[in-house]
């Protein structure tokens, strides 16, 4: 996030008499080293504490330029720009080699080389994999590759997980759908095909494959109007369009719109739709959004992923996609499918791992914001929400409690481990839980102040736990605290390091997970511009934080001009004062002389400016990050593995929560991400705006990331920056309560945001947390489906309705598992909402959740659904058994409560579902529950295994959709009495209460039968 470090802009540090440095300049190399004038005299002032008189000096702000790199301008918008297609000469394949599973082949350049963006690769080495059943490898790398350009190529197995043939592959490969090919005709070119349809699902023919040492390029034909998903992380629809470019580069920046943020997710889900002939049965491939809601479908999908953390650039375009690597090694997986859940579950258990099981806690509701000032104003939040009766699971902070901003120490006035002791003994006796920020980034203590101690800092430097320049000294970036180091995860030390420090500090103030932030890894200056400067330590960020003069936020949500009209015009009235009397300077077209343009240098790599500029948000790929400089312990240099750092510091962590919290699933929601970080951690998304699009986004957001493998995804309820306000919160706060992880957290100075600050948003989370909570059984069912299937949780419309291409754009509503289907209101001043209702008249049916009524719609049909403020339609759908548990103000005392089941009747009166029960947090667990639920002919068959003992009794049972009334109902033969039997002949539901004592040892204590007749 580019946000700035807390509470004051201002820090004062106890200093000895004596002169202290307090400006720099920087000059433009990228490792920072470069020299800087350094000025010699103090502005400091003396006060009395105590009595005694005391030095202080103002903290120094970093100048803003120190964060300027080259003036570049991307390749894509580069008049002068070479097209490698037309200058280079491709490859040739010879030497092909068959094996078991494929072949192998030589690749040698076509002809002359090009050398446009990087030194030709002379020889290549093609591999040729079928995997699996339904998993195709393509790897292209350099011929020679030794110990000194190892890193350039090839990324290490320890790092990302290589996928390799399964043990049984010589048997499963025969019945693999994909089909490889080649030919030199007239260079070389692959396709793949998927055999049982013919279709061409890759192919690289008429197009040249370009191999440099900083340039990669290959691209494959598309279809017309096609379907992708996935290539993050960018706030984006979920379909990606045709006239879009993917950069993939890690960086801290606040939620742009199609930009490349923080994670790569280098994989895509690509979706075929064939309208089938009724007469023939043939397929017809479906290139327009205009179908026929009535007319029969079948669709096909299949993955691709590309296994390579350099940045890079994925282009699509109307007939194709191309990527674009800035070195690094072409290592592709095809996923044959040929279904999304099919596709994503191969690409999980093969490829990125398996999302990790949360902890039952972390389902229920987190707050958060920066500006919690100390443990008294925390205490304040949680007993507020106490007393307006919402529930508030988890309590967050920000940086806010950090000692200047140092990780693994509080600040002791504040945030004292004295009164967090008993502020956290209390939190966690009400059943609640804390989290809090751990940055990335790690304080260098001033050499020349005695008390400028930083234990932290000086244990990891004792290992060799922190990344160095080029000529060996410590890269020092700025961050939060100043001048910091940043963690190493290749060095030997860093992740002993890491977890030491998380134990230590675990001992003085017992947090709950970890929240990770700055992880891509973010740096206020361009290199290692603290080298010359750690001196004037602790230093201010170059830039004002939010609410210090000229940054004060004065922005609102869309159409609150027409809901606060007078509020509205003092804002916009003092905003362009503030924007008259703190101008900002204006960004100025360079001149094509103006652009730094660099060309390949033979034998030599240009990390820090490649001569292929991407589209970075940043621009200068060393601008608000680590330079590509940097180097790791092993040699290998940022550049090539810049994307992985995020994803490293997550490893780490959950490694280091082993250590403090022995026994207990590691809770971590994190920032940067990169292709199986899901197997540690969540993610949330980032900062984004309180805005009514950004609510919509984070629906496409979470989608993605369920493709991703991470389903433990939510985003800043309400929105981080600028003020929100009541409309969008009440919306958003009940949006949210469907997604996995459910967060309020706002920044600096920006209007208080909590559920209850206004009567109406309290009233519509209390609504909604309480289908959230009463769901949460059925939430952790599916996360535990998730864990060790690879199943999704929150899942497109066109995901359960692989058979109607309408869906395939449908990003406004959301199934959470198969049976939930949410339609939120994602516009402002809108009192309804259109929506569809998959499968409508193919046999599909839906019931509402609010008053059990059935829902009938026309197939494809666009239905506006009443939805006044206040209210989020949600519907079951049929042919689903959903557990249910009665909610409470923590899910520790839910977990206590009374079970219920709804049965959703399909129209042939059929349902079932399941349940997974387990104690809710050890990692390794010594008993567990599963319930099979079945619903037929009029009859609910609940079947439990397991060793688990969960002696909660069943209170209630829900079936919809029952079409004839009901005169009796029994429980293993007992009949229940008619006081606890209720049929609504309007709405067809079934409610059945009072079996609290028939179930007194426990629900799932043993197998049971519930018939109606």
């Amino acid at each position: 996030m580019y946000r700035c470090s807390s509470t004051t802009a201002l820090i004062f540090l106890t200093l000895h008499l004596g002169t202290v440095a307090n400006a720099q300049t920087t000059g433009g190399a990228a490792d920072g080293l470069a020299s800087a004038s350094m000025p010699s005299v103090s502005m400091a002032s003396s006060v009395e504490i105590g009595g005694t008189p005391t030095i202080f000096r103002e903290i120094f702000t970093v100048p803003s330029n120190a964060d300027a790199g080259a003036n570049l301008i991307p390749n894509i918008e580069d008049p002068q720009a070479v097209d490698a297609q037309i200058v280079c000469p491709g490859y040739t394949a010879s030497n092909v080699v068959r094996n078991d599973l494929g072949f192998v082949a030589t690749l040698t350049l076509a002809g002359q080389a090009c050398n446009v963006y990087g030194n030709d690769i002379e020889t290549l080495n093609l591999t040729v994999q079928y995997q699996s059943s339904d998993r195709l490898a393509i790897r292209i790398s350099p011929a020679v590759i030794d110990a000194s350009n190892e890193s350039y190529y090839i990324l290490p197995n320890y790092l990302v997980t290589q996928p390799t043939a399964d043990v049984d592959a010589n048997n499963t490969s025969l019945e693999n759908d994909l089909s490889f090919t080649w030919s030199n005709d007239p260079t070389f070119s692959f396709s793949v095909y998927r055999v049982s349809t013919g279709d061409s699902l890759l192919s690289t023919a008429g197009t040249k494959l370009i191999y440099e040492d900083q340039f990669i390029e290959f691209a494959s034909a598309l279809p017309d109007n096609y379907n992708l998903y996935g290539l993050g992380e960018t706030i984006h629809d979920l379909r990606l369009g045709n006239n879009l470019t993917r950069t993939m580069y890690n960086a801290d920046v606040g939620d742009p719109i199609d930009e490349n943020i923080y994670g790569t997710h280098p994989f895509y889900l690509d979706t075929r739709y064939y309208e089938v002939d009724p007469d023939t049965g043939n397929f017809s491939l479906v290139t327009s959004n205009a179908t026929n809601a009535t007319a029969n479908y079948v669709s096909y999908s299949h993955g691709v992923y590309n296994r390579n953390s350099h940045g890079q650039e994925v282009l699509l375009r109307p007939t194709n996609i191309t990527w674009r690597l800035l070195g690094g090694s072409i290592d592709l997986y095809v996923f044959a499918g040929p279904t999304q859940p099919e596709v994503t579950k191969a690409y999980q258990m093969s490829a990125v791992g398996l999302p990790a099981m949360q902890q039952y806690f972390t389902f229920g509701y987190h707050q958060c914001r920066w500006g919690y000032a100390n443990w008294s104003q925390l205490q304040e939040v949680v007993d507020n929400y106490e007393a307006f009766g919402i529930p508030l699971e988890n309590i967050w902070t920000d940086i806010d409690y950090m000692n200047q901003y140092r990780d693994f120490d509080n600040d002791p006035i504040r945030y004292s481990y004295s009164e967090a002791e008993t502020f956290l003994t209390n939190l966690h006796n009400s059943g609640r839980h804390y989290i809090p920020i751990i940055d990335s980034a790690i304080y260098v203590p001033n050499p020349q102040n005695a008390s400028d101690n930083y234990t932290t800092f000086n244990n990891g430097n004792d290992m060799g736990a922190f990344m160095k320049n080029p000529d060996g000294s410590l890269y020092i970036g700025t961050v939060w605290p100043g001048y910091t180091v940043f963690p190493d995860w290749i060095s030997g030390g860093a992740g002993q390091w890491w977890a030491d420090e998380m134990t230590s500090w675990h001992s003085k103030i017992a947090f709950d997970g970890a929240w990770i932030d700055m992880s891509e890894a973010a740096s206020f200056c361009v290199g290692s511009c603290g080298s010359p400067n750690v001196t004037m330590n602790p230093v201010h960020p170059p830039f004002s934080l939010p609410g210090e003069p000229g940054n004060v936020i004065y922005s609102y949500p869309e159409g609150f001009n027409l809901t606060n009209a007078t509020e509205a015009a003092v804002a916009s009235s003092l905003s362009a004062r503030q924007a008259s009397a703190y101008p900002t300077s204006s960004a100025v077209l360079a001149a094509a002389s103006d652009y730094l343009r660099t060309a390949p240098t033979s034998g030599l790599r240009d990390i820090n400016h490649p001569p292929y500029v991407v589209n970075n948000i940043q621009g200068d790929l060393a601008v608000h990050a680590l330079s590509p400089n940097a180097t790791h312990a092993d040699g290998t240099a940022d550049y090539d593995i810049h994307n992985l750092w995020g994803h490293q510091i997550l490893n780490a962590t959950y490694y280091a929560l082993l250590s403090a919290i022995p026994d207990r699933r590691p809770f971590i929601i994190g920032r940067s991400t990169f292709a199986g970080s899901g197997k540690w951690a969540g993610h949330w998304g980032g900062d984004n705006t309180s805005l009514f699009a950004y609510m919509y986004f984070s629906i496409s957001q979470a989608l993605s990331f369920s493709l991703f493998g991470i389903p433990m995804f939510g985003v800043d309820t309400c929105g981080f920056n600028g003020n929100t306000d009541e409309e969008l919160c009440n919306r958003w706060m009940q949006l949210s309560a469907f997604f996995p992880f459910y967060r309020n957290h706002n920044t600096l100075s920006a209007n208080p945001q909590e559920a209850y600050v206004w009567a109406s948003v309290a009233e519509a989370s209390r609504t909604a947390m309480q289908i959230r909570y009463s769901l949460l059984p059925y939430m952790y069912t599916l996360f535990y489906l998730a864990h060790t299937t690879g199943s999704t949780v929150m899942r497109a419309l066109a995901w359960e309705f692989p058979r109607e291409p309408l869906l395939a754009g449908v990003d406004n509503q959301f199934f959470l598992g198969p049976a939930i289907l949410v339609t939120p209101v994602l516009a402002q001043g809108a009192d309804s909402v259109k929506g569809v209702f998959p499968g409508a008249g193919k046999g599909e049916v839906y019931y509402d959740w609010y008053n059990k009524s059935t829902i009938f719609e026309q197939p494809g049909q666009n239905v506006t659904i009443d939805a006044p403020l206040g209210h989020i339609p949600v519907f079951v759908r049929g042919g689903y058994v959903l557990p249910l548990q009665e909610p409470a103000m923590v899910t520790r005392d839910a977990r206590t409560n009374p079970w219920g089941v709804i049965v959703a009747l399909s129209l042939e009166g059929r349902a079932n579902g399941r349940l997974y029960v387990d104690d809710g947090e050890s990692l390794v667990q010594n008993a567990t529950l599963f319930v099979e639920f079945t619903a037929a002919d009029s009859a609910l068959h609940a079947s439990p295994r397991g060793m688990y003992n969960d002696t909660n009794p069943l209170a209630n049972v829900t079936v919809l959709g029952v079409q004839d009334p009901v005169h009796n109902v029994t429980l293993n033969g007992m009949t229940i009495p008619r006081t606890g039997v209720d049929y609504n002949a309007t709405t067809k539901a079934l409610v059945v209460s009072g079996l609290r004592n028939m179930t007194s040892s426990g629900a799932w204590a043993a197998e049971w039968v519930l018939r109606w007749s």
